[in-house]
């Protein structure tokens, strides 16, 4: 069997499809709705159809997978303004992902305009056209963010969609999202559909103000992150505040981050090295933030995250 009949294709909510990852054992979007969740929680909270009027935008795509965030950005931009010029780099460890994505014809149903570039993107890697130059690197993003850094490419918008925390932690860890950071322009976003206190803590570790983002199809909101000294996205008007729930949650050892010194470890030990640090930690246990807020609306609106 090859590696593209690994993945069948799943119909979500919204009418669009998603693959579920045998590696992973979950699936690649919500079952609430893949399409729209590229949209509003990638491309909505990234500014994009604001940053659109600018000549050039640069979008770095942590875990591009089948493309669908990548998709959904050329769509937004290009309806804003036809002659951005767009720069796209996109990290994925399995180029079978995307590729699966076009053999099933997956974006038929998006009235994509774009699905040639991504074909030839998904196989070939790479695409120039005279409005975007776009290319797909192949391997551990840990070791294939470094290369993006030191070409100097500072994204405007920068998606990071990787697996949950818990089954996934190399990429959320402070050392990752350190890098991820000195690849974000002094003005551009990040967003990622996670509101996991260790993932919060790493943005802050890494300099970074946050915010929340509206939930999609689910109570948990997203988040949204930027440059401390942002002269643009530096206030909470912008980002969007964090409520207190939230605020008190990265007072707890949920809150504690994974960490991989040298962005090498495996998840087993990057998962242990946590455990360890939490049980020796001060920090209020998370069951007693849980308790405290469960009876409120507010709290039972944000118990969906990760903890």
């Amino acid at each position: 069997m090859s590696d593209l009949e690994n993945f069948t294709p799943k119909l979500t909510a919204d009418g669009s499809f998603t693959f579920v990852s045998q590696e992973f054992g979950e699936s690649f979007h919500s079952h609430y709705g893949a399409k729209q969740e590229s949209f509003f929680k990638f491309v909505k909270p990234t500014q994009l159809a604001t940053a659109a009027q600018k000549p050039v935008l640069r979008l770095l795509d942590i875990c591009y997978g089948l493309g669908y965030n990548t998709a959904a950005a050329l769509q937004t931009i290009w309806a804003v303004n036809p002659d951005c010029y767009v720069e796209v780099i996109g990290l994925e460890v399995n180029p079978a992902v995307p590729q699966a994505a076009i053999a099933h014809h997956l974006f038929d149903n998006w009235n994509c305009n774009y699905i040639e570039i991504l074909s030839q993107l998904a196989f070939e890697y790479q695409v120039q056209t005279p409005q975007l130059k776009a290319k797909l690197l192949i391997g551990d993003a840990r070791t294939t963010i470094a290369l993006v850094h030191q070409s100097g490419f500072l994204a405007d918008a920068i998606f990071l969609d990787a697996f949950s925390p818990p089954q996934c932690p190399q990429l959320w860890t402070v050392e990752f999202i350190k890098q991820l950071s000195l690849c974000l322009h002094q003005d551009g976003l990040l967003a990622t559909y996670s509101c996991a206190a260790a993932v919060r803590t790493a943005f802050l570790s890494a300099g970074l103000v946050l915010g929340s983002t509206p939930p999609v199809g689910r109570r948990s909101p997203g988040t949204v992150a930027a440059h401390s000294g942002s002269t643009e996205h530096n206030d909470c008007s912008v980002l969007g505040s964090l409520s207190q729930v939230e605020k008190e949650h990265l007072l707890t050892r949920a809150a504690i981050p994974y960490r991989d010194p040298k962005l090498s470890d495996s998840a087993e030990v990057i998962v242990m090295r946590r455990q360890q640090e939490q049980q020796i930690s001060s920090l209020e246990p998370t069951s007693c933030w849980r308790k405290r807020w469960l009876l409120g609306t507010q709290g039972r609106d944000f118990m969906g995250s990760s903890f």
